[in-house]
């Protein structure tokens, strides 16, 4: 995979995100300050792509293409879950924060 096309869809994935929260908010969650909603759907974009690259990263050290067989030909359960290794926690902190 070439670099532009990695960097094209990070941008396009957290704009989507992004886009997604805003949608969210506009149809389902009218009460949330429309700032907490942005800067969260941003953190944890920017999160779930770290954690994405985290596990590539432990997969490629282990020298293996999939973390299991659970779900064969979609590199396993832990590829299914590596956004929210990073983004949960932070989620967790930040509700806390806020509405704690």
């Amino acid at each position: 995979m070439s670099p532009k096309k990695t960097k094209e869809g990070a941008l396009a994935g957290l704009l989507a995100g992004i886009a997604i929260a805003l949608a969210l908010r506009h149809f389902f969650f009218t009460d949330l300050p429309l700032l907490h909603v942005i800067s969260a759907s941003v953190l944890l974009g920017v999160l779930g792509q770290l954690g994405d690259l985290a596990e590539s990263m432990l997969k490629r050290a282990a020298d293996i293409k999939d973390s299991s067989n659970f779900i064969p030909g979609h590199g396993g359960v832990l590829d299914r879950m590596d956004s929210l290794l990073f983004s949960f926690p932070v989620l967790y902190v930040y509700l806390l924060l806020i509405y704690g």
